[in-house]
């Protein structure tokens, strides 16, 4: 059965903004490893290239991320990345100033300079807050909305951290204890990310795909981050290159059960799905 849509609003630095259609997130890396070869960028102008590309092709928000997190990948230090964060988040600024902007980092530091110094608008964080003893904190002063996602361990460990009495609760009551965690510090803006992907086997990627809709009792919004990635292209026997046909069907499954943002390496297929799904909800609501 199709999950009921609903709205959420964010406030972006005063301006308030609503979920009232599922949003599309497109990814963008100035990394040199990002598992998905198709995401990287090497310069401002295949950047903004990139970027504008993706506005053009529906993008509700761009993803920025300057430090790999796929599984067991090396780490570089914070001045690294602010560093590569500092010259792409100014270049999409002044080229495209009306994106709304997000940056994919764990560490303090490097979204209270994004935020305050260069622009960004929303902090997405693959740790949940637990890399980093001072997120919460920080993203509670800077009043931006806050993608919090599951995850164990570290990039470089949590492939080992998989022993769930029942994937689906175990991860819902982690970020249901965080999330009241974050409002009670003052964090208006939660969006919830599952975290696929992240400390799962391929088998309870799939079990927590198929409770993603009591995920909606957290009463945030719902990111779901599949693109591309091994639970995909390991479930297919292909790999990422070879993954978009499995990402837009694993897609379509979480706009079903009501997602509200879908973080993607290719913008046109998801905002197609967001298209056709929202005539069949509407189809569901209204029959003739």
């Amino acid at each position: 059965m199709m999950q009921p849509f609903k709205p959420y609003s964010l406030n972006l630095h005063g301006w308030l903004v609503t979920i009232d259609r599922p949003w599309v997130m497109g990814i963008v890396n100035v990394t040199p490893d990002s598992f998905y070869s198709g995401s990287r960028v090497a310069d401002e102008r295949q950047l903004i290239e990139r970027v504008g590309q993706m506005v053009a092709n529906g993008a509700d928000v761009i993803d920025v991320g300057a430090c790999s997190t796929r599984p067991g990948s090396g780490q570089v230090d914070a001045e690294q990345e602010m560093s590569r964060l500092q010259w792409a988040l100014a270049a999409i600024r002044r080229e495209l100033p009306d994106v709304i902007l997000s940056v994919d980092t764990y560490r303090a530091v490097v979204a209270q300079h994004c935020v305050q110094d260069w622009g960004a608008d929303i902090i997405n964080d693959i740790s949940g807050g637990t890399l980093d003893s001072e997120m919460f904190g920080t993203v509670a002063s800077l009043r931006v909305p806050y993608v919090m996602m599951h995850t164990r361990g570290t990039p470089e460990t949590m492939a080992s951290l998989t022993d769930y009495d029942n994937v689906a609760a175990d991860v819902l009551e982690w970020m249901a204890r965080r999330i009241d965690c974050l409002r009670q510090m003052g964090v208006a803006d939660v969006i919830a990310d599952p975290g696929f992907g992240f400390a799962k086997t391929l088998e309870q990627n799939y079990q927590l795909l198929a409770r993603l809709e009591a995920f909606h009792a957290l009463d945030a919004p719902l990111l779901v981050g599949v693109s591309r990635k091994r639970m995909i292209y390991s479930a297919l026997g292909c790999d990422a290159d070879g993954a978009l046909n499995g990402t837009t069907v694993i897609n379509t499954m979480a706009l079903l059960q009501g997602a509200h943002i879908l973080r993607v390496h290719d913008v046109k297929a998801a905002v197609e799905a967001v298209q056709l799904t929202s005539l069949l909800r509407q189809a569901s609501v209204n029959p003739k």
